[in-house]
């Protein structure tokens, strides 16, 4: 993937940072890779040590907001925040699966396009995608096996790259126009998940009846779960409940040690990978666009019954 010359970047811990990038209008295209966008892995490296020196292979990066100061359990005021006027594109991780907090609102700022990595929300409600100059995602939460991404981008913001690197120099598989050029098959490419990703497509369309349909499930599953934690004192939610995600939920029990007596009983009655990111301890229930209703209702039953057992 190329850039023209900026970033500003809200990585998984809800902080922002920004590098030097511009232009604009309206038409997009889609590609398909097979891979991961890597772009962002220099930031989100940068953001644990503390430091955005890596940013600088970009531009020029700075911390532009963060939530640190709540332990990252609220998202920024993207109307509130001084962005760099000179920056080239705003960009968002928009739902962060680590502490569970997703935009509700996006950064809209004249002259500044927004590029979102939506891998862990993407097709679980609708998106108004003229609010975006580049989206992106790798299929394997919402779409098709691990092993692909897919990217939606305007089509002024194609060929560009970073500030200093001549556009020659990128490259050739970190370029999408090598892959629209070629119709996505630049390279073989990744058949299996192209095959899924249609059925999928056709199952949200045709069976759930549209996102909006979607939307109304995700809403309902994640209500149930968001409820029950939030009628009870034995688990805690941090999260500010205006910045909840709608797919992933965390909470923790009084203490580490009962954490981890919940998830050693979750997996022994058929809950699994339901321990939290390693950032941050506790658990995380994942109830993506796959996860039936019922799984939802049966986690809240287990989780009360551990409850009784264990306050």
């Amino acid at each position: 993937m190329a850039y023209e010359n900026g970033l500003t970047h809200f990585d998984e811990s809800g902080q922002a940072i920004m590098v030097d990038v511009s232009e604009k209008k309206e038409t997009s295209r889609t590609a398909i890779a097979s891979g991961r966008i890597r772009v962002n892995k220099a930031v989100y490296e940068a953001i644990e040590q503390g430091t955005a020196k890596k940013g600088d292979v970009l531009g020029t990066a700075r911390i532009a907001a963060s939530s640190k100061d709540k332990n990252f359990t609220y998202i920024p005021d993207v109307k509130a925040i001084d962005y760099d006027p000179n920056a080239s594109y705003i960009h968002i991780c928009q739902n962060n699966t680590i502490f569970g907090t997703t935009y509700k609102d996006v950064p809209q700022v004249d002259g500044i396009p927004l590029v979102a990595d939506m891998s862990s929300m993407i097709f679980s409600e609708p998106t108004d995608v003229s609010k975006y100059g580049c989206i992106y995602f790798g299929v394997q939460k919402n779409v098709a096996p691990a092993g692909m991404a897919i990217a939606i981008i305007r089509d002024d913001l194609l060929g560009k790259s970073a500030k200093g690197i001549p556009a020659e120099k990128i490259p050739t598989m970190m370029n999408y126009t090598t892959l629209l050029d070629k119709d996505s098959m630049y390279n073989t490419p990744p058949c299996w998940c192209i095959y899924m990703t249609g059925l999928v497509m056709d199952y949200l369309q045709n069976e759930v009846g549209g996102l909006e349909e979607m939307a109304k499930i995700n809403h309902a599953k994640a209500k149930v779960l968001y409820d029950y934690l939030d009628g009870q004192d034995f688990y805690n939610n941090p999260v500010q409940p205006e910045y909840r995600s709608m797919m992933n939920v965390t909470f923790t029990s009084p203490n580490p040690d009962m954490d981890k007596k919940f998830c050693a009983a979750a997996t022994e009655a058929g809950f699994v990978n339901l321990k939290g990111h390693r950032l941050v301890g506790g658990m995380r229930a994942s109830i993506y666009n796959a996860m039936p209703a019922q799984g939802v209702n049966d986690l809240v039953d287990f989780m009360e019954k551990f409850r009784k057992e264990n306050a």
